[in-house]
């Protein structure tokens, strides 16, 4: 019997015992007696009901849609196993739900969608939309995830996210800031080549934009080379990040270039490619669950090196898991309308902010180590470190307030703060 037969019977277990699945509904009410009962449902119920169709912000104040996240998808782009179809991606769907509960406080149901036809989808979504506070779009293949993230964004008055483009793109943007400080290298002049032509690597594109990076020092790779002007093959979203310098392939991208950023496949970058970056090359090779080129050979190409991947068994994990559940939190902290890119940028600030700071010794324990410094291998904080929360979500509570989609603005912040960190005790107590 092989290793991989015992993880995948464990994986089994796991998702069947005691009982089916990783989430269940949990009432919060008494609900012992007759006279609870009637409160919660005939004939009490219909006073919050009227309530609500009087003034339908009361349904913030007599429901839990304030605190309940939809995650959604359809199943055409589930990571690492691809075009899997709505149900098989339930399981994956259960999991997203478990961490906003466990990371964040946040209620959250899957919901698995079987339409491919965007319209169709986006039409079924916003049917959907009256019972959350926020959507959570998931695994949806490219192009069409552009298109119903943006639709979808501004068709509804509550928050919404891609999380497989826009949380991506955070904690990429996260990783970079750091990594470029330690290498010594100022943001805004660091040339990067992008491999990749998908959703994640088309949005960590953009919101690396909005941070600084200049379009100029910026190139797109795909299947068939450097994204370049002069292709004719160019869907609306490569055309819009196409160089144009006349280069061909990754290996011309990657010649002097200070960053690799790959959310591609694994084999695609190799040592050689590495050897002609230029000095204290920065490689963030998040293809899951093998990377571009593999840790051990990575780091043999060179001592200078700053490496990332998306693994949980190598040093700076880039995960989404960083983000996702604390960006939402934020938003329905101030009832946000939409998560705009001031948001996402104040949590990829706030992200990278904490792993500068002295790491507590709960996170050592959590990960079975001695020491954790900023540094070559600590660049990004600890998925399990409970400071996310009382840093990521006031960062983009605050952003909210700042750009105007917040509807509920937080004027107790020492409160809010205080509250915060009682969840992240419980979730996180040993």
């Amino acid at each position: 019997m092989t290793s991989e037969t015992n993880t995948d019977r464990e994986a089994l277990r796991y998702h069947s015992d005691p009982e089916p699945g990783k989430i269940a509904v949990v009432p919060t009410k008494p609900h012992r007696t007759q006279h609870d009962l009637s409160l919660a449902y005939s004939p009490g119920v219909a006073v919050p009901s009227r309530a609500i169709a009087a003034d339908p912000a009361a349904a913030y104040r007599y429901t839990d849609k304030g605190n309940l996240v939809a995650v959604i998808s359809n199943g055409t782009a589930v990571l690492g196993l691809g075009d899997i179809g709505a149900l098989a991606s339930k399981p994956v769907m259960e999991g997203k739900a478990m961490l906003f509960k466990v990371l964040a406080g946040i209620d959250a149901f899957d919901i698995e969608i079987d339409e491919r036809d965007p319209e169709q989808f986006i039409r079924t979504v916003k049917a959907l939309a009256p019972t959350f506070g926020a959507i959570n779009l998931e695994d949806i293949k490219a192009p069409e995830c552009f298109e119903i993230d943006t639709r979808l964004s501004a068709e509804l008055d509550i928050p919404v996210m891609h999380d497989d483009q826009h949380g991506t793109a955070v904690i990429v943007a996260a990783a970079l800031i750091n990594a470029a400080r330690i290498a010594g290298k100022e943001f805004a002049k660091l040339r990067i080549a992008v491999n990749g032509a998908g959703a994640a690597a088309i949005a960590c594109a953009r919101l690396l934009l909005k941070l600084g990076i200049r379009r100029e020092n910026m190139v797109l790779c795909d299947s068939r080379g450097a994204v370049t002007r002069y292709r004719d093959d160019l869907n609306p979203m490569k055309r819009e990040l196409a160089t144009s310098r006349r280069i061909a392939t990754l290996a011309d991208a990657l010649h002097d270039a200070d960053v690799f950023l790959g959310v591609s496949k694994p084999g695609t970058l190799t040592a050689a490619m590495i050897r002609t970056m230029a000095p204290s090359p920065i490689v963030l090779a998040l293809a899951n669950p093998d990377p571009e080129i593999a840790y051990a050979e990575a780091l043999a190409t060179r001592p200078d090196i700053l490496f990332a991947t998306g693994r949980s068994d190598y040093p700076n994990q880039v995960n989404n898991a960083l983000g996702f559940p604390y960006i939402f939190r934020g938003a329905l902290d101030v009832r946000a309308s939409r998560i705009d890119d001031g948001m996402k940028l104040a949590a990829a600030h706030a992200i990278a902010a904490l792993a500068r700071e002295e790491v507590p010794a709960q996170v050592l324990r959590a990960y079975g180590i001695d020491s954790l410094e900023f540094g070559r291998d600590y660049f990004i904080p600890k998925p399990l470190d409970p400071r996310l929360l009382t840093t990521v979500a006031p960062a983009v509570a605050r952003a909210a307030m700042e750009s105007g989609v917040a509807r509920a603005p937080i004027d107790d912040w020492e409160g809010y703060v205080a509250r915060l960190r009682a969840s992240a005790e419980e979730a996180f107590r040993d």
